[in-house]
């Protein structure tokens, strides 16, 4: 009953210091930065507005790029090259977190998981746990931008870069997933004299498979959002040509490659949901 208090009271003391926060901040907005939001609604933002829209769509344009045969062969390959760098970074983020994830779960560190416990578990355990932080810590873009001085420019620099940022969640993730799985079955497989490898395989795996598969899922859909942002430090596929074109002021480009990374987030998410459904 006192824990289930604590529970309730410290989830409003939660709301009201979010809600707290919140005012402060609007507050600070408006009467120190002396912000004006009605300001956004001027007359002349609203003609910028309608003259860039325009732009956007090819009015008074000669040759929009979205009604050229070309240019939809150079995005699509830029697509294309988005995908690739999307399923690369997964692919390594993932590699990583299945060489590291069981050291780094507590229990493995403990001994209760791997039924024994030795005097390097939680040193191992910290080692990896710093280095998830410190790698989920980085945003995608500082990590390309440190890239892409080792490595020339294109999409492998990209995919290292989204891979090291998107290891160290995966990892935590992943991780305390392991932490919390029931751990009778395994301790089952080791009274019947099972080999810590037949452990992993026939008790862990089966157990945390459908949610490490839901977690790399989602974090390849969030990868290909965020293919476009590492594009624009020289990392190749649809964000770098993004950035051009918007320098060049080419705006129907800039539509045809948004049309393009729309596809290609919806077809992920298509993909992504049904691997969810298979491995539910």
């Amino acid at each position: 009953m006192k824990h289930r208090k604590f529970k309730i009271g410290f989830v409003r003391g939660s709301f009201f210091v979010a809600l707290l926060l919140m005012v402060a901040s609007w507050s600070f907005i408006f009467t120190v930065e002396g912000a004006d939001f009605f300001g956004l609604f001027s007359e002349k933002n609203r003609q910028y507005t309608l003259e860039f829209l325009q732009n956007m769509l090819g009015v008074n344009a000669e040759t929009p790029a979205f009604t050229s045969l070309e240019s939809w062969k150079t995005a699509a390959k830029l697509s294309f090259d988005t995908l690739v760098m999307s399923i690369m970074a997964v692919g390594f983020a993932t590699i990583g977190m299945i060489l590291t994830v069981i050291p780094a779960a507590r229990t493995a560190a403990n001994g209760t998981l791997t039924l024994k416990k030795t005097w390097y578990g939680w040193i191992i355990y910290g080692i990896i746990r710093v280095f998830y932080i410190f790698s989920r810590a980085i945003p995608e873009l500082i990590w390309a931008m440190m890239i892409i001085f080792i490595f020339k420019p294109g999409i492998l620099p990209g995919a290292i870069a989204l891979a090291l940022h998107n290891f160290g969640i995966l990892g935590k993730l992943c991780a305390e997933t392991i932490e919390d799985i029931d751990l009778r079955p395994i301790r089952s497989l080791a009274s019947s004299g099972a080999k810590k490898s037949q452990i992993f395989l026939y008790g862990l795996f089966p157990t945390v498979f459908s949610k490490f598969i839901t977690y790399i899922v989602y974090r390849w859909e969030v990868i290909i959002r965020t293919t476009v942002v590492v594009g624009f430090v020289g990392a190749g596929g649809l964000g770098h040509q993004f950035k051009l074109s918007m320098s060049w002021f080419h705006y129907t480009e800039v539509t045809l490659f948004l049309f393009c990374y729309l596809i290609l987030v919806l077809l992920v998410d298509l993909i992504s949901e049904g691997m969810r459904r298979i491995t539910r």
